[in-house]
């Protein structure tokens, strides 16, 4: 059972007719929220599940230079197709559902699935058998496919066309660049790669070009959302939420900061962090004042962590809004048992 203040108790033993009995109704949902927004169920069961696992970079370089690599040909592709040897002879035609393309003075021809080296071979020994050409030089171009693209997702989001390969920073700023809640480390799911191409795009303009590898047709890019800090209770800012930053460890001194200090009437002994790791959750109680005044030490806040600091109920009740209202129900008492 909810304590009371014995102030309260007295409004609640008056009649229940009696105006004031109002006011005391207001005293228990004032000290009745206080506790119980306070209240947690403590540590979550845990299991053998297993969350928060992060991926080593990519530091092989045959997976983030690969070279240029030929286009596997595929049912949509629009392509063109040109004779060295004959520059009136330019086609353009789409690959058939059933993989194939009508070219003049060879007929159909069947390309899907043959990467595009292989299709000017074989295009070229279709005009000799036919007796079109006795030595051509085929040059053939995908102008557009539905596997022509790269695809952003996550925290950014974009369907960009790629003809050959274009490098990771040219596709991210065609896309608007990376929002601030975008972490710098990105994954790239590349088909006929077994394993995501992690690449840590760093914070340094200096070494940027490090991780500035080459996205190629078909690649997907996935764009994480950068961990966060969620900050309620007595600060200055009633709620929210702080980014982090993936090179510099948030503290405790600076979540408090950046959320507008403490207010009066918060409970500075009981500031508890709650933190969740896999499935198992823990409370951590700190003392704020001695950590602002440095007589602790700052705690580092890590990503998900929930940093909550609740109010003294007496503090809370005498604070301006409540004061106000209190004085307001009371007058509106005291008219009613006038008239």
């Amino acid at each position: 059972m909810i304590p009371m203040s014995h102030h309260c108790l007295e409004s609640r033993q008056a009649s229940s007719g009696h105006p004031w009995s109002i006011v005391a109704a207001v005293c228990i949902l004032l000290f009745g929220s206080s506790f119980a927004s306070a209240q947690f169920s403590g540590p979550a069961t845990s299991s053998t599940a297993t969350y928060n696992q992060s991926l080593p970079a990519t530091v092989d370089p045959a997976i983030l230079y690969p070279g240029e690599r030929d286009v596997v040909l595929t049912i949509g592709d629009m392509i063109s197709i040109r004779l060295f040897s004959d520059p009136e002879y330019a086609t353009a035609v789409r690959i058939n559902n059933d993989g194939t393309v009508l070219l003049p003075l060879i007929g159909i021809v069947h390309l899907e699935g043959l990467s595009i080296t292989q299709a000017e071979q074989l295009i070229a020994q279709k005009f000799v058998a036919d007796g079109m050409y006795r030595d051509p030089q085929v040059t053939l171009q995908i102008t557009e496919g539905p596997n022509a693209v790269v695809t952003i997702i996550g925290e950014a989001h974009a369907v960009l066309p790629v003809i050959g390969s274009r490098h990771l920073l040219d596709i991210l700023s065609a896309a608007g660049g990376l929002p601030p809640t975008a972490s710098h480390v990105i994954t790239i799911n590349r088909p006929g790669v077994s394993k995501p191409i992690v690449v840590d795009l760093g914070t340094d303009p200096m070494r940027s070009s490090l991780g500035n590898i080459p996205v190629f047709p078909g690649d997907t890019i996935v764009v994480s959302r950068i961990g966060i800090v969620y900050i309620f209770g007595a600060f200055g800012s009633s709620a929210g939420t702080v980014p982090l930053n993936a090179y510099t460890p948030l503290t405790l001194t600076e979540a408090t900061a950046l959320s507008g200090g403490i207010k009066w009437e918060a409970n500075n002994s009981d500031l508890r962090i709650i933190r969740t790791v896999g499935d198992h959750r823990t409370v951590a109680v700190y003392n704020i004042k001695r950590v602002l005044n440095g007589k602790d030490p700052d705690p580092i806040l890590q990503p998900n962590d929930i940093v909550y600091l609740p109010p003294v109920p007496l503090k809370q009740l005498f604070s301006t809004s409540a004061i106000g209202t209190i004085l307001g129900i009371a007058d509106l008492a005291l008219f009613i048992a006038t008239y």
